[in-house]
């Protein structure tokens, strides 16, 4: 696996997820397996068999990251963004219909259960990146080219930013 950048934010929620799944979830999960497993016949036992398949997910998402936090690199901000579009930005863009969208450009284990957060490896990201609040930017997707204007940057959630969670739970598996 590359390096792979991260937010503070992102990292301390990934942090977070890791934690709950090596110290609360496995642990109950591994009980359940182990209960069942207690009363005989697996191969017609639901209980042993699904929660055995649920510890084999816990268990791949939690080498994942380990893995991740080996290789990846906290972003933090640094003064010398403001007012420029960087890693970890929130940001008000605009069409010319004047639809208002906001969003926050991170890294891509970041993005999951937010429709307001994307990747840094985005088109639209890779479009933003190192432009200016007013500018016009022509994004090109497979519909076609889009043009947002940069409203607002900022490198701490303000007031203006309207988040979009869809799936707030801590884990992924």
């Amino acid at each position: 696996m590359p390096t792979m950048i991260v937010t503070r934010d992102g990292y301390n929620k990934l942090k977070k997820e890791f934690d709950y799944l090596r110290l609360t979830l496995r642990p109950d999960i591994t009980e359940k397996v182990s209960w069942a497993a207690s009363l005989g016949d697996r191969s017609e036992n639901a209980d042993y068999q699904y929660n055995k398949r649920y510890l084999r997910q816990i268990d791949k998402r939690l080498g994942f990251l380990v893995t991740f936090f080996d290789k990846a690199k906290v972003v933090d901000y640094n003064p010398i963004q403001d007012g420029t579009v960087y890693f970890g930005a929130y940001l008000e863009l605009e069409s010319p219909e004047g639809e208002i969208k906001t969003i926050r450009i991170v890294g891509s284990e970041e993005i999951y259960g937010r429709n307001d957060y994307v990747s840094v490896d985005s088109p639209l990201a890779r479009a933003l990146l190192h432009h200016h609040e007013d500018d016009e930017v022509k994004v090109k997707a497979p519909q076609g080219t889009i043009i947002w204007y940069i409203n607002k940057i900022s490198y701490k959630k303000e007031e203006w930013y309207k988040e979009d969670i869809v799936n707030d739970d801590i884990t992924r598996v």
